[in-house]
């Protein structure tokens, strides 16, 4: 776009220009009277807007368009109920690192004027509780440096949700172009501590029985990492972000296992745990800590992230995990390492595991393997907070990173639906999957119409075991009687058929997989209705 300071536009236009000269492609929203003035450019500019059915549908296809794509879901929403509605999304992304930007109106004064459509106390605050920065506008030029600031630090720091909001005069008023994008060249080998490398080659090297535990920030240049591993003879443990990063069936693989009670002993029989970008957080371990003795040595881009669970023993580099650990990849090249672990061992373990998960949610793993094993190659699933995702997010392996999505940290029920449209919005021709529960259906299914009204040959897996049954079980090991966990559920499958969508409800295994294969190639989302029965059905 060419800078001309004499081509005025509302600042509302503006924003929509300015931003598909910054790459952005895709906007995700809902008009209305306060933010009207935003989507006077989207056509103009050449933006492709995605009209959401509510604003928590906006935002998690945004969240879902961004793990797609690496690029940020932008959405735009109204002052008030709009913001408040996409909340929840922020707070995912914000949990699960997802580079997202919210663009609302907001009312133009609030302390001396009472009983304004949409008000709030104090709306720019409420958003920030949510998200990385939420910051207000109050000229044309800091709307253009906000937007900038956003979009540089989503390629330069650990990326999180962003939001900006624009008092609506400003959007209604004259503004002249923002500046053109500024050339940025983020120099790599800046940030490489040489130092650093050599003291994580040195400690991999001098390591009879290293492990690594490689999370959702290990993903770039995930490639290097079996490399590694096999190089210095370490051990792997994945998050369930992580997954895919080792290759199915690696020998050195105990997989995403870090939540499974006997980790902690075989993490304690290491010598060194190298944590690669891996919060280590409760979502990942369900305990305090590791459970081991061993010494850690811990990257990641987020100082915050490092700061928690130090010892002593302990040391911390912050800073790129690709950039450090392709260093040292060519630090231990000739090494020949001890032989500390076993892969008949791991396998043996690996599968004891994989019994447990079975044991302790019946008839689950069979419907998984079943499930993966008629997908097409590349397959991107979304799922859901629901007993089948937490089975599947242990039993099984993804043959790459980055195509497992799931809402981890902030937890959130419904998240599936909509962020699979985001995804299938990204990934045109590209094989694109939901997993959600019949509780969490019900929170965004309004979104189905979206993904009607697109055109999109979505799958949506949705698994009914009629209730809310991993709180029923909570409940019943905390030894309350289970209350408050069954509702009334609608035949999901005409649901869907109203919407205009298909629905199929398969009895067996091998039909689920001839429907599954169907929904791929269909002209538009489709329904599997699938219950627990399943899995017994011969």
């Amino acid at each position: 776009m060419t800078h001309d300071p004499a081509l005025a536009r509302p600042l509302g236009a503006q924003i929509s220009h300015m931003l598909k000269d910054r790459g952005v492609d895709v906007i995700f929203g809902i008009p209305g009277v306060h933010n009207q003035e935003m989507y006077r450019g989207i056509e103009e500019a050449g933006i492709t807007h995605v009209l959401a059915r509510h604003e928590q549908g906006a935002g998690f296809m945004a969240d879902g368009y961004a793990r797609a794509t690496g690029k940020p879901g932008v959405a735009y929403v109204i002052t008030g109920p709009g913001l408040t509605n996409i909340m929840t999304p922020m707070g995912q992304a914000y949990s699960d690192s997802v580079p997202m930007l919210v663009i609302s109106s907001c009312l133009d004064e609030t302390a001396a004027t009472k009983g304004q459509l949409h008000q709030m106390k104090d709306q720019r605050a409420a958003a920030e509780t949510v998200c990385d920065w939420s910051e207000e506008a109050r000229a044309a030029g800091a709307a253009y440096a906000l937007i900038d600031r956003a979009l540089m630090e989503f390629d330069t720091r650990r990326a999180r949700p962003k939001h900006l909001q624009v008092p609506i005069h400003l959007l209604e008023a004259e503004a002249a172009a923002p500046p053109p994008a500024a050339n940025q060249e983020l120099a790599g080998d800046i940030r490489r501590d040489e130092l650093a490398v050599r003291r994580v080659a040195d400690a991999l090297k001098a390591a009879r029985k290293p492990v690594m535990v490689l999370g959702g920030g290990a993903t770039i240049g995930a490639s290097l990492y079996p490399k590694l591993a096999e190089a210095v003879g370490a051990a792997v443990f994945t998050s369930y972000a992580g997954r895919g990063i080792m290759p199915p069936e690696h020998p050195l693989s105990f997989g995403a296992s870090l939540a499974r009670p006997e980790s902690a002993r075989v993490l304690n029989s290491a010598d060194l745990i190298i944590v690669v970008g891996c919060e280590l957080a409760e979502v990942d371990l369900w305990r305090a800590d590791l459970g081991s003795d061993a010494p850690v040595i811990r990257l990641d881009i987020d100082p915050a992230v490092l700061a928690t669970h130090q010892r002593s023993q302990d040391r911390v580099v912050l800073g790129e995990a690709y950039e450090i650990m392709e260093a040292v990849l060519d630090e231990v090249a000739g090494h020949t390492p001890a032989i500390g672990w076993d892969p008949h061992d791991i396998a043996k373990t690996r599968d004891r595991w994989r019994a447990e998960v079975d044991a302790e949610r019946p008839g689950i793993v069979p419907v998984c393997d079943a499930l993966r094993d008629c997908l097409p190659d590349g397959t991107m699933i979304y799922s859901d907070m629901t007993q089948f995702a937490y089975t599947a997010k242990e039993v099984w392996d993804m043959d790459r990173p980055g195509h497992w999505h799931h809402p981890t940290g902030f937890g959130t029920l419904g998240y599936a639906t909509p962020a699979a449209i985001g995804g299938a919005v990204a990934r045109k021709g590209k094989p694109t999957m939901a997993i959600i529960g019949d509780y969490g259906f019900h929170y965004t299914m309004q979104e189905l119409g979206v993904a009607v009204e697109l055109g999109l040959p979505l799958p949506i897996i949705l698994w009914d075991n009629g209730k809310l049954k991993e709180i029923e079980e909570s409940m019943v090991r905390a030894q309350i009687a289970p209350n408050a966990v069954v509702a009334r559920n609608p035949d999901f499958c005409k649901l869907a058929e109203a919407f205009g969508a298909y629905a199929t409800a398969p009895k067996t295994l091998s039909e689920m997989q001839e429907v599954v294969r169907a929904a791929f190639d269909a002209n538009g989302p489709t329904l599997i209705y699938l219950t627990p029965d399943i899995s017994n059905a011969k």
